[in-house]
């Protein structure tokens, strides 16, 4: 039994034409992020031999785990899958194609029980037998949806057990290949998104906060354009008074949860972002300091097709000394830094020039 073993492949199903026809730059990361959530979806012990570009080949030596705790680790992943991609689609930021359509990729998993070997090159292991080729082989097949688990006989001869789910219904299909036919049952999957919730965002809480600032300044710039000068935290040391650097400390797309590390003279403060809100005519977003005293809310108002008021609201915590405290000794500094980041950022949105985008209805 040490050369037999369950092959476990999770694939993307739409990654081809999502990174041929997207940014390339986010779609690598929407792709890197996905396969991260697959590894840590695995709770079943098992192995990675490589990660393929769209799929994972897992592997277990020995006996495969029973019918119903290989379902359950199917279930986990595909539900996290989706779970991951249903919560950035409604906290993402950014509007470019491969963000906009991360939402309509599908995953397909594949099972196969058979025999294979490992090898290493210096750090890489890499698994070989016939029936690695065909578990790969089954990737491609005439199962016209692309969101099902695949089991073939190999793995389990008999019908599959009715009474797993439901709602799960199974079909009997081969496939030739090289090492002759291949028989698998089948059930489609997309039934389980129902049950999916997103994350749920943070709470913003203005309802615990008073507005204490508030500044707005017209910009001869399209509103994706400004947008992107003020929501992309790389600018951020270019026209916000008082910020020596922006370091970011989690997520590699912007989004809301996300963190930086705001550098300033002599202190850092950690940042997150914490609301987020989009159509063609209006965007907003804001940030909220790690202990919630301060919110800093953005709110940009397309006016023309090249022409976008950007209006910034400070709010503080509702606290009486805290507010007299600020009112006393920070508040003109602050407005005028927030006036004088308003002019800088003048400079920085006539230099970014974005590629063109469909905006999203």
């Amino acid at each position: 039994m040490d050369n037999k073993g369950l092959l476990f492949i999770p694939d993307i199903s739409g990654f081809t034409q999502f990174v041929t026809e997207t940014d390339i730059e986010h779609s690598r990361l929407i792709i890197q992020e996905l396969l991260e959530v697959l590894i840590n979806a695995n709770q079943v012990g098992l192995e990675v031999s490589e990660i393929e570009g769209d799929a994972i080949l897992f592997y277990k030596y020995g006996e495969s785990p029973d019918f119903e705790t290989l379902y359950k680790q199917v279930e986990k992943m595909f539900c996290e899958f989706h779970r991951h991609l249903m919560t950035y689609e409604y906290r993402r930021y950014c509007q470019c194609e491969a963000c906009m359509s991360a939402i309509n990729l599908s995953l397909k998993i594949i099972t196969h029980y058979g025999e294979f070997t490992g090898y290493t090159i210096k750090s890489f292991n890499k698994l070989i037998g016939k029936d690695v080729i065909v578990a790969h082989q089954l990737l491609k097949n005439d199962i016209d949806q692309h969101e099902y688990w695949l089991v073939t006989k190999n793995l389990l001869p008999n019908a599959p057990p009715a009474e797993l789910k439901q709602w799960m219904t199974w079909s009997n299909s081969s496939k030739q290949t090289e090492s002759g036919e291949v028989s698998f049952h089948y059930a489609q999957l997309g039934a389980l998104k129902k049950e999916i919730q997103p994350d749920p965002s943070p709470q913003l809480g203005l309802d615990k906060k008073i507005k204490v600032i508030s500044a707005s300044k017209e910009y001869d710039a399209d509103i994706l354009t400004l947008f992107h000068a003020t929501g992309d935290f790389n600018y951020r040391p270019r026209w916000q008074e008082g910020v020596k650097a922006v370091e970011e400390t989690d997520h590699f797309l912007p989004r809301v949860g996300m963190s930086h590390r705001c550098v300033l003279k002599n202190r850092s403060v950690m940042i997150y972002s914490s609301s987020y809100y989009y159509s063609p005519e209006r965007i907003e977003f804001s940030e909220t300091d790690e202990k919630k005293n301060i919110s800093v809310y953005f709110i940009l108002e397309k006016i023309l097709d090249k022409r976008t008021r950007l209006t910034i609201n400070m709010y503080l915590r509702k606290n009486f000394g805290m507010q007299l405290f600020f009112n006393l000794t920070m508040k003109n500094k602050m407005k005028r830094d927030i006036e004088k980041s308003l002019e800088n950022l003048k400079t920085v949105v006539s230099e970014i020039h974005l590629p063109s985008v469909t905006l999203r209805k």
